[in-house]
């Protein structure tokens, strides 16, 4: 059960030793079309700073100790930077977004998480010191912002969505090509960001929870 819980299959109601299933199953279900609830929201968003900015974007879910892509929308410009698809999972602190959704964290614990993760960065050449330099970077910004990628030609710009409780619900990201991204460039991706995850954040705060 502790693995099920880690890897979102299964959540423990608090207080008590009952289960329920985890957020992880809908995510599972999206080749299904089974909606994350989430995405109702956000995808006006999304395609708004898209439509606004012209690059790739991407909305990124934390489950467990990894991220899920669980929507994409492509830009209009005619180079784009095509990061992940949806459905694709990567150890939390491999990707930008998951650099941000950690920044929004306490220090201890985004630390905790990267430890239990220390084992699988090998293999995109990452390390955990480098991962926390990364998320204190992007916690001093407000965003998280990679120069060079994972994927060759890639920079992106990510930002966390917050519930009202301040916890990360997921992270906005605009992909541009290396070339597009200038600091004046990045300053406008990460303001269109935040004024989209804050209108996320409000529609979010009028719902019952």
């Amino acid at each position: 059960m502790n693995v099920l819980i880690a890897e979102g299959m299964v959540e423990r109601r608090h207080g008590s030793r009952r289960y329920m299933i985890g957020e992880q199953v809908p995510l599972l279900a999206l080749s299904r079309r089974i909606r994350d609830p989430l995405l109702d929201i956000v995808s006006p968003h999304l395609r708004a700073a898209v439509s606004e900015l012209g690059d790739t974007g991407f909305f990124t879910r934390r489950v467990g100790l990894e991220t899920v892509c669980v929507a994409r929308q492509l830009g209009g410009y005619p180079i784009q930077a095509l990061a992940w698809d949806v459905g694709e999972r990567r150890p939390l602190g491999v990707t930008n977004a998951g650099i941000a959704i950690l920044s929004s964290m306490q220090p201890d614990a985004a630390r905790e998480v990267l430890v239990k993760n220390r084992s699988r960065f090998s293999r995109y050449d990452l390390s955990t010191e480098a991962i926390l330099q990364e998320v204190a970077m992007a916690r001093s910004k407000g965003f998280a912002s990679r120069a060079i990628s994972l994927i060759p030609g890639a920079s992106p710009i990510s930002v966390t969505i917050r519930s009202t409780g301040g916890l990360a619900r997921g992270a906005l990201t605009i992909t541009p090509t290396t070339r597009q991204r200038s600091p004046e460039r990045t300053e406008e991706i990460a303001a269109c960001l935040r004024r989209h995850a804050a209108a996320v954040e409000f529609e979010l705060s009028k719902r019952p929870t």
